[in-house]
C-alpha cells in the first residue's frame, strides 16, 4: 500500500484531473471530500469522453464530481494479501482506496499485490530478487 496518494475534490477540472493522472503516471484516484472522505473514484476511463469533447469542441465544461464512479470498491488496511490478490485476479478496478473509519490512508494497486506475491515468492523457493528485463 502506498500512504502517498494522489487525491482529487469533486470540483477539480477533468482537464487538471487528466494532467495529474498522466503526470504521476497513475490510471485513477480517490474523489475526497473536505473531511478526506472518499465521495467517488475518478480514472482515465472516466475522463476519456470528456476530453474527446475537448479535443473536437475546444469545450471543457465537466469537473471530476461530473465523470466520477460515486460507486467506489475500497480496502481495509487489515486485509490479507491472499484477499487482496483475489480481488485483484476478479474485479474490474486496479486500484483500491484503502480506508479506515471512512477516512482515505492509502492506495494499493495491482502492482503493489504482484510486488507482494513476488517477494513472498522469493523468499519461498529461496530465489535470489535479481531482476531482470528480457
Amino acid at each position: 500500500m502506498s500512504r502517498k496518494v494522489v487525491s482529487f475534490d469533486i470540483k477539480d477540472d477533468v482537464g487538471d484531473v487528466v494532467a495529474v493522472l498522466l503526470e504521476n503516471k497513475i490510471t485513477g484516484a480517490p474523489v475526497l471530500d473536505e473531511n478526506k472522505n472518499v465521495i467517488g473514484f475518478i480514472s482515465e476511463q472516466d475522463c476519456i469522453k470528456e476530453m474527446l469533447n475537448t479535443a473536437f469542441y475546444c469545450d471543457l465544461t465537466a469537473n471530476a464530481g461530473d465523470v466520477m464512479k460515486t460507486e467506489v470498491l475500497t480496502v481495509d488496511p487489515d486485509m490479507g494479501i491472499s484477499e487482496l490478490a483475489d480481488m485483484l485476479s476478479t474485479n474490474k478496478p486496479k486500484v483500491y482506496p484503502v480506508v479506515e473509519a471512512g477516512k482515505l490512508v492509502g492506495i494499493i494497486s495491482r502492482s503493489d499485490v504482484l510486488q507482494a506475491l513476488y517477494d513472498a515468492s522469493v523468499r519461498c523457493h529461496h530465489l535470489t530478487d535479481k531482476k531482470t528485463a528480457i
